[in-house]
């Protein structure tokens, strides 16, 4: 069986990095974990080619010398999907979808043309899909019917299949589930609120892959919550700190973990000791009713400033998610999100309208009380609430796009990333011993020279820039690499915070007119006697 795995564009979001990606040379921010995962359960004797759309086209050689089609996708990536869906469907291949996307709205992947629906986790799913395939099936759809599989028995995804100098980064899976309970998270939906965590010497295995394929830099646990369960993530660093120290520290790595994090100095010790630079945290708000409302409980048993400054200075660099538009939040909750960014240094924050996601409790809650605008939803920055908010849709937005916007004012994020900077100065980081000297190559050095051109002489960044520069040249030397980068990320978020001003502002002006025509439309069929 020749399968083509082919992977749906992404669009323009705040995480596509497109001008800061071009620097480095690079196409693609992260690989498709998932697809190459697949490959690895499917059978080794069938042969894989994998087409990364957001890397290069398939070629018509490639399309020719595929009996199959399987393609994933996140719900950001559904009008690629389903386009792609229509693309098989006419040129006569068979074509399998799994994934988030589908999994959440089967419907319409199954409406675009969808043969074959491998839903849920894998596992177990794809030996379903295999048995219809051997029968001779046509098409089907392969369910767990609520089962989550051992991930332990999960086999060593098929990088070799990956076009690797394109990634900025790799990406690795340590668990999948999270313990809490947050009303509009879909990951409780899709795995379970059980972490369920791969064994030690499994995630070694795919380190060990990666390092013999040659790979050399920055890593991706995308684990939803990493530290979902904490004693098998000591367990796991514990081994992984000495494979590490015996390869001269390869490799730096990022994660997502729940802000309780802070609590536990000894965990942070451990992935700072295992070469972890980052750290991503679920904040969403600094309104503690707001984090009330949608039981997100875990954000309220400290002081959220506190839990952040308290991570930095363990010598993790944190990025953030923040939401606008939970029920009951009062005006102001925008300018409430930019002070609590500035107090805390934050200089990556991810900020976003408050979307329903499907199956998820508010989206349950919604339906029931009639007020989900539509099923569907773009997962994206650029779009509206899906759902009618508790207070006008048109304040929220304009506070949203306003935050955004100043959020990501160059001279702002400069500031926010030298002052965390110097919060990392702080850390007393556990030694490491031999680390690899990396050699800085000519793109690299291309990619600096353009960062000191752009901010440090064309914008009304250069003063503060070059006396940044040398701050950290005086306090936080070991850290220039990791500053420069993240300074970088602005080349990005300059241009998108326009793209975010733009298509938010004309749909409230599309929404207002339908709110308008909605409202003369009942006076019209309800006049008041």
């Amino acid at each position: 069986m020749n399968v083509l795995l082919l992977y749906p564009r992404f669009p323009k979001s705040f995480w596509s990095f497109e001008k800061t990606l071009a620097l480095l040379n690079r196409k693609a921010m992260l690989p498709p974990l998932g697809l190459i995962t697949v490959a690895a359960i499917l059978p080794q004797e069938w042969n894989f080619k994998l087409v990364d759309l957001n890397i290069r086209e398939a070629t018509e050689a490639e399309w020719n010398w595929s009996e199959l089609v399987i393609m994933s996708a996140m719900i950001v990536q559904k009008d690629d999907l389903l386009a792609q869906i229509r693309e098989c469907n006419r040129r006569g291949k068979p074509v399998a979808v799994g994934g988030p996307y589908p999994t959440a709205l089967p419907d319409e992947a199954k409406g675009a043309g969808a043969d074959y629906m491998i839903l849920d986790e894998g596992e177990i799913t794809l030996p379903m899909f295999v048995d219809a395939i051997a029968r001779g099936d046509r098409t089907g759809i392969f369910r767990s019917g609520g089962e989550k599989p051992d991930v332990t028995g999960t086999p060593v995804p098929r990088f070799d299949l990956l076009q690797m100098e394109s990634y900025a980064e790799m990406s690795v899976q340590f668990s999948r589930g999270c313990p809490f309970q947050c009303e509009f998270c879909d990951i409780i939906v899709l795995y379970g609120r059980k972490p369920r965590t791969k064994a030690p010497e499994q995630i070694l295995a795919e380190l060990q892959y990666l390092y013999d394929l040659g790979w050399r830099r920055s890593i991706f646990m995308v684990d939803d919550n990493f530290i979902g369960n904490k004693r098998n993530v000591k367990l796991f660093l514990k081994q992984m700190q000495p494979w590490m120290a015996e390869h001269a520290f390869p490799f730096s790595f990022a994660t997502e973990a729940s802000v309780d994090l802070a609590q536990d100095q000894e965990l942070m010790d451990m992935m700072v000791a295992c070469n972890f630079g980052s750290v991503f945290l679920g904040i969403e708000t600094p309104d503690e009713d707001s984090l009330a409302m949608t039981q997100k409980f875990q954000n309220t048993r400290d002081p959220l400033s506190d839990a952040v400054k308290n991570i930095a200075r363990s010598g993790l660099r944190v990025m953030a998610g923040f939401i606008i538009g939970f029920d009951g939040e009062k005006a102001g909750a925008g300018n409430r999100i930019v002070k609590f960014v500035e107090e805390t240094t934050i200089p990556t924050a991810l900020f976003s309208m408050l979307q329903a996601l499907p199956d998820t409790a508010l989206w349950h809650r919604l339906i029931k009380e009639g007020r989900l605008r539509g099923e569907s939803t773009s997962g994206n920055q650029t779009a509206l609430m899906n759902f009618v908010p508790t207070r006008p849709l048109e304040d929220i937005a304009h506070e949203f796009v306003e935050a955004f916007w100043e959020l990501y004012e160059p001279k702002k994020f400069l500031s926010r990333t030298y002052r965390h900077f110097m919060l990392l100065s702080e850390a007393n980081y556990p030694k490491k011993g031999k680390v690899a000297q990396k050699k800085i190559d000519r793109v690299a050095l291309k990619a600096i020279a353009i960062i000191f051109w752009r901010q440090g002489f064309v914008r009304d960044t250069r003063w503060m820039f070059w006396r940044y520069l040398w701050g950290m040249y005086r306090h936080n030397r070991g850290g220039l690499s990791s500053y420069l980068s993240t300074c970088a990320q602005i080349e990005h978020f300059v241009e998108y915070r326009e793209i975010v001003r733009r298509e938010i502002e004309a749909q409230v002006v599309e929404f207002l007119k339908e709110d308008s025509t909605t409202k003369v439309e009942e006076k019209v069929a309800h006049p008041v006697a």
